[in-house]
């Protein structure tokens, strides 16, 4: 990554402010479907499988979220790369430690705008396009589940966590990119297997750049 904030490219204000006027719109329109208990639940959202939306059961959720809590610290950010299941876990206030810490979703279907400031619309085609509210280097931890199974998607989201982190990450990905995670990431695979709401035929993985406890589990 450059040394220079000139190389990162930003939205203009005027998408910006599209983007929030839409944004607005969409929670407003979610608001009136959803009680404000419900907004957090893993799966308030239904999963999109033309998008390869699919949803961490609510054990692992939990214990991805529990992960990140302790390894961001007292007032830590997190940002939750196309991991919502595991920014609504967050959110539900069930947690010990969520009240100490703050996440953002970055993600791409514009349905998470339901959670406000919080939402970021992410595509990882475009891994540095991001609002200038996000700094480099500005979250104690990035959690990131990227959407295929495959080096080129893998790469260009390990962009975007590069530039997010500050150094420690969390990848939720398949077996297959051991290797891919190991070369981009400097990431060691974890003994923890994450499991689906909707069970996957692809064997997944984590992987983490720190001594955690998913490594032992």
């Amino acid at each position: 990554m450059s040394d220079s904030d000139d190389d990162v490219p930003a939205l203009s204000a005027e998408t910006l402010a599209a983007l929030q006027e839409f944004y607005t719109e969409t929670r407003e329109a979610l608001d009136k479907d959803l009680t404000s208990s419900e907004r957090f639940d893993v799966g308030a959202v239904k999963e999109d499988w033309n998008m390869s939306q699919f949803w961490y059961s609510d054990d692992t959720a939990t214990r991805l979220a529990e992960e990140v809590i302790r390894e961001a610290g007292e007032g830590g950010r997190i940002a939750c790369v196309s991991a919502p299941s595991v920014y609504q876990k967050l959110k539900q206030g069930v947690l010990e430690g969520s009240d100490r810490v703050s996440a953002v979703v970055l993600e791409y279907d514009r349905r998470f705008a339901m959670y406000g400031t919080e939402f970021v619309f992410y595509d990882y085609n475009e891994p540095l396009s991001l609002p200038e509210d996000i700094a480099p280097q500005s979250f104690d931890i990035v959690l990131a589940d990227p959407p295929y199974l495959n080096e080129e998607c893998l790469s260009k989201v390990a962009e975007t966590i590069k530039y997010l982190t500050k150094g420690k990450v969390l990848l939720c990905t398949g077996a297959v990119m051991e290797i891919h995670a190991k070369d981009l990431l400097g990431l060691n695979m974890c003994s923890f297997l994450p499991e689906h709401k909707n069970n996957l035929s692809n064997a997944f993985r984590c992987y983490t750049n720190y001594p955690s406890r998913l490594q032992s589990s």
